[in-house]
């Protein structure tokens, strides 16, 4: 006698099909598209907002009725969580969309070749801009890291009592300090040494470094803490000094965590506009010394650009686009740098 295999249904077995979730988020794109249009008013926004709340009760209510409760507020909370991230995105695509589209227009040889000197309309580049970030940036991060790391190294390996406790309380403060201050600071320092009006790629150097040291300084701790302790104590039980237990032992292991929270301290800084309006000044021409007259910025190119507009406003506009592009450049070119370095230097890539 033969018996006769059970037709399988996931409807049936108390699950959904798989392709339940695409198949609900289409229909409701579709309900919701079909009703705005009959109401005369199809807002993109407003239809893909609409959409996700129809989504998200639908799946809830499909997934309550066919699989159960503790089924269905699983599916509930994951389609809130993949929405929150979706939503997170908007911004982030939004900005690289419109700056990569109107920052296209400039984006040519003569852009990346040229200052703006005696340049009042068409043309021009932003060639002292970028030479002046790139600078100023790295003299910011000749100064901060080093300081950023060997003071996160006093506070995780030596770090005891109230000096400790006080180092700690100042960083948290510089980190929320807002960015004028951090170049009113730097002016005020300049300016008691050169006198009043002094303006100098050094200074702003300067400025942007307590904007960066207290990130190193927290994003480095926090790697140091990371390293095991019996790593340590292993290395110490061997006869090995601190010193060369810091060095050989634990900086290597954080070594890929210290590079990328240097890295997003640079980022956190090379966008600053303020504190470099302030002590680097504003300048049309070249400048390749941080220790003598105005240097000009990237962000600092992009904001006069927008802001002091000529006869022809959309020469003026372009150029802003194509300078806030190269900059997005940049901190994506020094992002991929840190891995590559990161890469090289990790640990388990050198066994």
């Amino acid at each position: 006698m033969s018996t006769v295999a059970p037709i399988a249904n996931a409807l049936t077995a108390g699950k959904l099909p798989r392709y339940t979730p695409a198949w609900v988020l289409l229909g409701s794109a579709v309900i919701i598209t079909g009703i705005a249009l009959l109401m005369g008013n199809p807002s993109i926004p407003g239809i893909v907002v609409v959409t996700a709340v129809l989504f998200v009760v639908l799946v809830y209510l499909l997934s309550l009725v066919v699989e159960g409760s503790r089924k269905a507020k699983d599916r509930l909370m994951t389609s809130l969580v993949t929405l929150a991230f979706l939503l997170a995105l908007v911004p982030l695509i939004s900005v690289a969309a419109t700056t990569i589209g109107l920052g296209l227009a400039r984006f040519d040889l003569e852009f990346f070749t040229t200052s703006m000197r005696n340049v009042t309309d068409a043309g021009g580049g932003a060639l002292h801009a970028i030479v002046g970030t790139l600078l100023i940036t790295l003299a910011t991060a000749i100064i901060s890291i080093p300081i950023g790391i060997l003071t996160a190294i006093y506070l995780v390996e030596y770090g005891r009592g109230k000096l400790a406790k006080w180092i700690t309380f100042m960083v948290d403060i510089m980190i929320g300090i807002p960015s004028i201050v951090a170049g009113l600071f730097a002016y005020a320092l300049f300016a008691l040494i050169f006198g009043p009006g002094i303006r100098l790629g050094i200074a702003g150097s300067i400025a942007l470094s307590l904007l960066m040291i207290p990130v190193v300084v927290r994003s480095t701790e926090e790697m140091l803490k990371l390293v095991p302790n019996e790593l340590r104590e292993a290395s110490l039980a061997l006869g090995v000094p601190k010193y060369l237990t810091i060095l050989k032992v634990v900086l290597p292991t954080s070594l890929a965590g210290i590079v990328t929270g240097s890295l997003l301290a640079v980022a956190r800084v090379i966008g600053e506009t303020a504190p470099l309006l302030i002590v680097a000044g504003f300048t049309q021409s070249m400048n390749y010394n941080l220790f003598s007259d105005r240097m000009m910025s990237l962000p600092l190119f992009v904001y006069s650009s927008y802001s002091q507009q000529g006869a022809d406003p959309q020469q003026f506009l372009d150029r802003a686009w194509t300078g806030a592009l190269t900059l997005i450049l940049i901190v994506m070119a020094l992002n991929l740098l840190g891995r590559l370095i990161a890469r090289i230097f990790s640990p388990k890539l050198s066994r």
